[in-house]
Formats: C-alpha cells, sequence, structure tokens
C-alpha cells in the first residue's frame, strides 16, 4: 500500500514520520519504538546514552566547522494518546496508524495521529540527519510515558544530558513560543459499589452520550467542550430531582487523565410506570445540552435505547453517593492568568469513571501555574470523596516552569520566528504540563523554549496537524540550529 505522505514536504520530516506512525507505541509500551529509534541511532554511528527507565539521549556529532559550538539538546516523548471512535477495530498494540490527507491536514483513520508528538520525535531526527541542516553538536532526548503522567522525565538520569539550551518540539501552535507551563496533579478517587437485585417492574436501558470533540484537558479546557460524564451525571441528577424511579446498573466513560471524555454510557432500571417520564426528560436535556454547547459540540448526540442487563443494581447509598459525588466534583477552567491575558491559570478535569473490581475508579486532572492554587484544587476534590465516603489517591504531580524573558535561546527563536512568519511571535505559557517544568528540576542551568506545528485535537480522534505548518516549524528549526551555532 502506498504512503499517503509521500508527496509531502519537507520530506526529512515526513518520512521520518511515516516511520513512526507504522510503529505501535501506546504509553508504557514503547519498546519497538526505543529499539527503532535505537536502530537510526545505529545506522548512522551515534553513542546512545540511556537510564535505567529507558530515556534515550542520541549523541549526533556536529556539521563540519561547528564542531566548538554548544550542546543544544532536542527533545519530544516516544509515546502516544491511543484513543479510537466507537466501532473502530484498532489494535494500539499492534496495529499502524493510518494516516491520510485531507486538504492542508493530515489526520489518521477513526483513531488517534500521534503527531502528539510524533512530530516531535520527526523533527528532532530529520535535523540530525539532513544534509541541507547546520548545527552544532546535538542530543535528541526522547522520553518515555509523557502522556500518563510525565514518569520518563520525572523518572530521568540528569547525568545522561550534557547540553544546557534546549529545545523542546512539543508544543501545537503555529507561530507561538512557550516560555512556560502549568503544573499538575491527578486525584484518583475509590467509591464501593455495593449492588442488589434490581427491582421488580423496572425495565433496564442505557443512556448513551456520544458525538462530543473532547481533547487535550489542557489545551482545550478553555472552549467548554462538553464533558460526557458531567452531561450523563446531570440527567440522573435531575431524574432523582423529579422523583422518577430510577436505579444505575453500571456507569462509565473517560479513558485518559488528559482527556475530556467524549462518550459516557449509564445502564439504567427505570420503573415501568416512570418510562414516559424519563423519555421525555431525557429529550428535554438533550435540547438543553445542544443549546448550550451550539457552536462547540454540534455532533452531540444523547440516546436512551433497550439494554440487557445484569439484573443488578447499585444499592441506594452507593447510587446518590455516586450521583452527587460526580455533580459535584469541579471541571473547566476555574481560574484565569493575572500575567498572561487569556491564559487559563487553574482547570480541574474530571476525565474517567470505571468500575472494576468491585468499585468505582473515579480520575480527575488538576492544572495550575500557580503552586498553592493546584494543592488547593487537589484539597477540594479529596473533601469532596471524603463527603461521599469514598477513597482518595494524589497521582502524578509535577512542577510547572517559569517563563524567563531574559533567556538568550528566547531571543535567537524570537527572531528566527520573525524572519519566517513575517511578524513577532506570540510569547506565552501553556496550560498544560510540558515536560520542561521537570526537566528544569532534573538539569540545573537549563535554558528552554517550545515551539511546534499547528496540531489541533490532540489527545482526540479528531486529531490533525496541518502541513503547511509543518513547513514553518521545520525552517524555524533549522534556521535556530544555524545561529545557536555559529
Amino acid at each position: 500500500m502506498s504512503d499517503p505522505l509521500a508527496g509531502l514536504s519537507p520530506r526529512s520530516v515526513w518520512d521520518h514520520f511515516a516511520s513512526i506512525a507504522a510503529i505501535p507505541r501506546p504509553s508504557k509500551h514503547e519498546e519497538r519504538i526505543v529499539a527503532w529509534v535505537r536502530s537510526v541511532a545505529e545506522e548512522h554511528g551515534w553513542e546512545v546514552r540511556s537510564d535505567d527507565i529507558g530515556n534515550l539521549v542520541l549523541c549526533v556529532p556536529a556539521t563540519r566547522g561547528r564542531e566548538n559550538a554548544p550542546v543544544v539538546v532536542l527533545q519530544a516523548h516516544l509515546d502516544m494518546v491511543c484513543e479510537k471512535n466507537k466501532g473502530v477495530e484498532h489494535d494500539f498494540m499492534n496495529d499502524p496508524i493510518r494516516t491520510r490527507i485531507d486538504g492542508d491536514w493530515v489526520y489518521a483513520t477513526g483513531t488517534t495521529l500521534g503527531a502528539d508528538n510524533g512530530l516531535g520525535v520527526a523533527a528532532a531526527l530529520a535535523a540530525a540527519t539532513d544534509p541541507d541542516v547546520t548545527h552544532g553538536p546535538l542530543e535528541l532526548l526522547f522520553t518515555l510515558d509523557e502522556e500518563t503522567g510525565l514518569t520518563g522525565a520525572q523518572n530521568l538520569d540528569a547525568s545522561i544530558v550534557k547540553g544546557r539550551t534546549l529545545l523542546n518540539l512539543d508544543s501545537e501552535e503555529d507561530g507561538v513560543l512557550f516560555v512556560g507551563c502549568a503544573g499538575g496533579a491527578d486525584c484518583h478517587l475509590f467509591l464501593d459499589a455495593a449492588t442488589e437485585p434490581a427491582p421488580a417492574g423496572h425495565e433496564a436501558r442505557r443512556l448513551e452520550i456520544r458525538g462530543l470533540r473532547g481533547g487535550h484537558s489542557g489545551l482545550n479546557i478553555h472552549e467548554n467542550r462538553g464533558n460526557a460524564l458531567k452531561l450523563a451525571v446531570r440527567v440522573l441528577a435531575s431524574a432523582q430531582r423529579e422523583g422518577i424511579a430510577l436505579e444505575i446498573g453500571d456507569l462509565g466513560g473517560g479513558s485518559m487523565h488528559n482527556a475530556i471524555p467524549r462518550e459516557a454510557d449509564v445502564t439504567l432500571y427505570v420503573a415501568a410506570s416512570d418510562r414516559a417520564a424519563f423519555e421525555k426528560l431525557v429529550r428535554r436535556m438533550a435540547d438543553d445540552f445542544r443549546l448550550e454547547l451550539r457552536g462547540i459540540d454540534d455532533g452531540l448526540t444523547v440516546e436512551l435505547v433497550a439494554a440487557n442487563g445484569d439484573g443488578t443494581v447499585l444499592g441506594h447509598g452507593t447510587r446518590d453517593r455516586l450521583i452527587d459525588l460526580l455533580e459535584v466534583l469541579p471541571h473547566g477552567v476555574l481560574g484565569m492568568s493575572g500575567d498572561l491575558a487569556g491564559l487559563v491559570e487553574t482547570s480541574n478535569n474530571l476525565a474517567v469513571v470505571q468500575r472494576q473490581n468491585g468499585r468505582f475508579r473515579i480520575v480527575t486532572a488538576a492544572r495550575s501555574s500557580v503552586m498553592p492554587t493546584l494543592r488547593s484544587i487537589i484539597g477540594r476534590v479529596r473533601s469532596a470523596a471524603r463527603l461521599a465516603r469514598a477513597e482518595a489517591e494524589t497521582h502524578d504531580g509535577y512542577p510547572g516552569w517559569k517563563p524567563d524573558m531574559a533567556s538568550p535561546v528566547l531571543r535567537i527563536v524570537r527572531d528566527v520566528y520573525a524572519e519566517v512568519w513575517g511578524d513577532q511571535p506570540e510569547v506565552t505559557a501553556i496550560h498544560a504540563g510540558l515536560e520542561c517544568g521537570l526537566l528544569g528540576e532534573k538539569v540545573s542551568g537549563m535554558d528552554m523554549i517550545s515551539f511546534g506545528p499547528q496540531i489541533e485535537g490532540a489527545h482526540s480522534p479528531d486529531e490533525r496537524v496541518n502541513v503547511p505548518s509543518v513547513a514553518r516549524f521545520w525552517d524555524a528549526l533549522a534556521r535556530t540550529l544555524d545561529r545557536l551555532s555559529s
């Protein structure tokens, strides 16, 4: 089968990305992409350093005449978020990503594309292998397991990194330079799921929330995209308040801590005498949701369909605590930055509800560029859990990255961007966890900046990358490496 990306430019970047897309690389299962990266290094005779967790540094010699330039670190992560649409047959552990082109955009077919951060890896390798790129000594730092808590960067052995200028290639806005990021932490809540037989005279139904855009819980949180779990629990809470006799067999949705849930399912048992009232309520609330999300999530569907439950429902205590907990947990933007206009300072994502091993597991992901505020949000979530008599654990905390507007590498890259784009670039921070926060803690004296092409819909099957922006990103990277080694 022909490669859909074969005609795209810059050729060196897209060739590497096509190879990367063919290699399964879910978070925590990066063995095959690590082996491939090592094979590229072996082919070119580069030294490879690695640490105990598996992070890699590929040591690339300088272009002739630039040997005395300072070492520059090009950094990207090897894993990808694995999301697919309902009904799409794809095994992320074994199947390659099926890419396609639509106009100026590259997509996958029904799954995440992995441009986050496959294009960063591809660009780093292209910079090291393209004979038209002039550079000093390079260290290609490829980290593991970024998408499920930045654990690769968290556990990095800093001794494998010698350079003190770092270009992070994991940003997703064309023409924008990032010099700071939010810190974050997850909460995992556990609520016992005591069950009992479904009452007589109740009929099984399934409430299905579909068609939402989802997206990155940091980058897209300010867009007020619908959260399928929040919509589902609003239906349940409204039914309770209206006195509809309704029991819950099961409830679930979401799959990743850093993705806004696109779909949710609730198995219900509704009293036959209240079926018509409940159906009317679902229709009314579906209209309400469409009004609220008009122009944001126009693909939303809310369906009540026949179901085959297992004949058990949650006990009333569990049912009520679950509904109350999910309704009260914060979701969305909780505060805006007073320093950078338009930047979200603090948010929380109700990310996952799964029933497993006789209890519900609920995952929330908090972010803030102000650490005391982050701790406060975690405290709110834990308080809500305590009121619902649920256990709470805090996971995967990571620091923010404080902007340095006097950064030497910022000055150089800002000048390059002005040349490539014909205008001064936007310099800002990002409401997401970049590995720069951790790398700056691990490697003292590191001067850092982050930039990349235009990637939209990351962490969802709508993920796409703009082809012309990749060419601009590549031009800027090549010029920056030239300037840094002059």
